[in-house]
């Protein structure tokens, strides 16, 4: 029975030296003086506060993209015990002693440094010899412009390594699907490829270009699949469900869960809190959730609430009024109602305060027990210190002329009599029969006389309005725009019939029960929405740059300056290797147009398999670099050089293709083969010279005189900062 233990258990392993070596060079080049410059250099100074965010639990919105790439610098932050105390206010401000650079900066060089190997085996997958393979990672270890984003606190160096990482998976998965389908190692492979795509996607929307490829070149891949009549229909069946299980489903799923932990891990109340609804609001500790904390849910006639519009733009205000009066007449010389204004008013103010009145009683208070207001009825509103009725009549807003004017009536006895009356429409009810719910319902008021809407318009009134918003009465409305919307954010159950005593009652904090517990999907639904919509006023940077400026890298980024020494960072790309990507995508674009044509007249000048590798080279190198670079062209925001850098890769990758092609089957004789091996290491050789040359500017040591500086710039549109004595 132990018979086995007789013989030595022998374990056997292969080694693939070449990507041993690879893995060390990158490492060694990425992670050396990791923690040097101890400042902030750039845009750590943006993804910083992220991170102090995290380590502080507080919630923030970033339009930039998802939060996948901010966990994973809070991750490191983490792991080096920040505690989230810097003020990441200033690009080159010295870090304190709390603030863990190394780790901070940790991620993004370990995969910077996996990208050489990455890129290595890519070449292999794609059928092209180790030597070609091993020249795509020394170009990829080599770049200076890689070698500078990977070693800060920033997100291109993650972005790329998945991205590369999704190519392989996918390479590898196709490989073995002509061999050994639906085995351990295919099915690996084709969900790693999804998981590495979603993860792409998750660090920046970027990746979405990619994810795009892939998907495309999968379905050429299953329209093949299909037509393949050694196939069983149940086969190919079972093939397209594995597809769209790992190439969708997963990535659905991830990209979910990646919001799911970020929600769960920001808990507390922010700086952003403001453009979110007051549900959403609600849901997080303190800020308004202390506000509201003891709330009734229905809001009932007598009820004392603040009503906060659902657009949130141009900022987040609450309907409001005051004892000042629109002018008799405008400076444009039309004329007004003289009533009392009615604004919408960006801070927290009593006069925001309103009462539910039921139109047919004249108390003020919450009848016992209450009577709930439903969609479809009709109330007035009361501003609770003016006791004045909301109210509208046919008369010019001052800003808008074809809407109303809202106003709070005031009885001039004149014959404009009140028209006070509004008809409560709940957008987001389940039946006919709701309730009208603090924080959970969206609302529209609809004027009785007029059928006139009450609406946000966004435009500022002068300073006889102080500014505030301008509130008007949309006529002939038609749909739920969110300017038209509004939703309780505080109530109350009014209690005191007396003025005087309901003045002290709406300055008082709210006392009763209530549970407004957003869903993950609906606080899911609502910031992706934002991180979409938010618009950041895009300013023009001094290193900002057209897409037209990368391919040539006519410009550059000055990441960080040393006031006293000198010493600098900048992202500045080793110009042979930018070059030699253009030449290549240009040799590859022509060639492949010329033996189509041939192929085309029935002349094949090249092996049918070397064909279909030099195909699936330029579709997953040109084609990556077309979908990574185009669209930039169609963005309407501020670009920066970094923004190039995965189309750059994909480039990078196909120069050692382009290369062996050219040495197989342009070469023909012995003595171009060895003249052009020749000019091969007097390249690389020029590659590597750049390099150490750019060194200096990408590791930002050792310090350069004024005159090496200059020396720098090759390029007069180069900012070389050079310090003045």
């Amino acid at each position: 029975m132990l018979g086995f233990l007789k013989q030595p258990v022998v374990v056997t392993a292969e080694i693939n030296v070449n990507l041993v070596a690879l893995t060390v060079m990158g490492l060694v080049n990425r992670l050396w003086a990791l923690s040097y410059p101890q400042a902030v250099v750039f845009d750590e100074v943006y993804y910083g506060q992220f991170v102090s965010l995290y380590m502080k639990r507080i919630f923030f919105v970033d339009d930039s993209g998802p939060p996948f790439g901010h966990m994973l610098l809070a991750f490191g932050g983490y792991l080096g015990g920040f505690d989230g105390n810097f003020l990441w206010n200033r690009i080159g401000a010295e870090y304190s002693m709390n603030v863990p650079v190394w780790s901070l900066r940790l991620l993004p060089a370990v995969t910077g440094a996996l990208c050489v190997p990455l890129a290595y085996q890519i070449l292999v997958e794609l059928h092209f010899s180790h030597c070609a393979a091993f020249g795509a990672a020394l170009l990829i270890l080599f770049e200076n412009s890689l070698i500078t984003q990977s070693r800060l606190m920033l997100l291109e160096s993650v972005l790329i390594f998945f991205i590369l990482l999704a190519i392989l998976s996918y390479l590898k998965f196709y490989n073995l699907q002509k061999c050994s389908p639906f085995t351990a190692g295919w099915w690996f492979w084709l969900l790693l490829t999804g998981v590495a795509c979603s993860c792409a996607v998750g660090v920046k929307y970027m990746g979405l270009f990619t994810y795009m490829l892939l998907l495309a070149i999968a379905g050429v891949h299953s329209w093949h699949l299909i037509g393949d009549q050694t196939l069983s229909n149940v086969s190919v069946l079972c093939h397209l469900l594995a597809r769209g299980l790992a190439l969708v489903v997963i990535p659905v799923a991830m990209y979910l869960s990646f919001f799911y932990v970020h929600l769960t891990l920001l808990y507390r109340s922010g700086p952003h809190d403001q453009i979110m609804s007051s549900a959403f609001q609600a849901s997080l500790e303190g800020g308004l959730a202390r506000i509201t904390q003891g709330q009734p849910l229905e809001v009932a006639y007598g009820s004392q609430i603040t009503l906060r519009n659902v657009l949130g733009k141009p900022m987040p205000c609450w309907l409001h009024s005051h004892k000042n009066t629109y002018p008799i007449r405008y400076e444009n010389g039309r004329g007004s109602s003289h009533q009392q204004q009615v604004t919408c008013y960006p801070f927290k103010d009593v006069n925001n305060w309103w009462i539910v009145k039921d139109p047919g009683m004249q108390q003020l208070v919450v009848s016992n027990p209450p009577r709930p207001v439903r969609h479809g009825h009709i109330v007035q509103l009361v501003h609770g210190i003016t006791t004045r009725y909301l109210n509208t009549h046919d008369v010019a807003a001052p800003l808008s002329p074809h809407s109303q004017e809202i106003s709070c009536y005031i009885d001039y006895n004149i014959s404009m009599p009140a028209q006070n009356l509004w008809r409560v429409e709940i957008v987001n009810r389940e039946s006919d029969t709701d309730v009208w719910k603090t924080i959970l319902s969206e609302v529209r008021f609809v004027h009785v006389n007029t059928s006139a809407v009450l609406k946000l318009s966004g435009a500022s009134l002068p300073e006889w309005g102080y500014r505030q918003l301008e509130i008007i009465g949309e006529k002939l409305s038609k749909g739920y725009h969110q300017s038209k919307l509004w939703n309780v954010e505080e109530h109350r159950y009014g209690k005191s019939q007396e003025q005087k005593e309901r003045e002290v009652e709406l300055h008082s904090p709210t006392q009763a029960d209530m549970s407004k517990n957003l869903s993950f999907m609906a606080r899911f639904t609502e910031l992706q929405w934002k991180i979409l919509t938010l618009k950041n006023e895009d300013t023009e940077h001094k290193y900002s740059s057209s897409p037209l400026d990368w391919i040539t890298m006519d410009t550059n980024i000055a990441y960080w300056f040393h006031s006293i020494s000198g010493a600098q960072i900048h992202l500045i790309g080793n110009v042979l290797t930018w070059a030699s990507a253009n030449v290549a995508t240009l040799v590859y674009v022509c060639l492949f147009v010329w033996y189509l044509l041939r192929r085309r007249r029935k002349i094949c000048d090249i092996p049918e398999d070397t064909w279909r590798r030099w195909v699936s080279a330029g579709g997953l190198c040109v084609g990556g670099w077309a979908v990574n670079y185009l669209p930039f062209f169609m963005m309407e925001k501020t670009l920066f050089l970094y923004h190039y850098l995965p189309a750059l890769t994909f480039q990078i990758l196909l120069i050692p293709a382009v290369l062996q092609h050219l040495t197989d089957h342009l070469c023909r004789s012995q003595l171009p083969k060895n003249a052009f091996s020749a000019l091969m290491v007097a390249w690389f050789s020029s590659i590597y010279l750049v390099y150490r040359t750019f060194s200096p500017l990408t590791y930002g040591e050792p310090t350069l005189s004024a005159a090496e500086l200059r020396a720098l710039r090759w390029k007069d549109s180069w900012d070389i900062l050079i310090r003045k004595h």
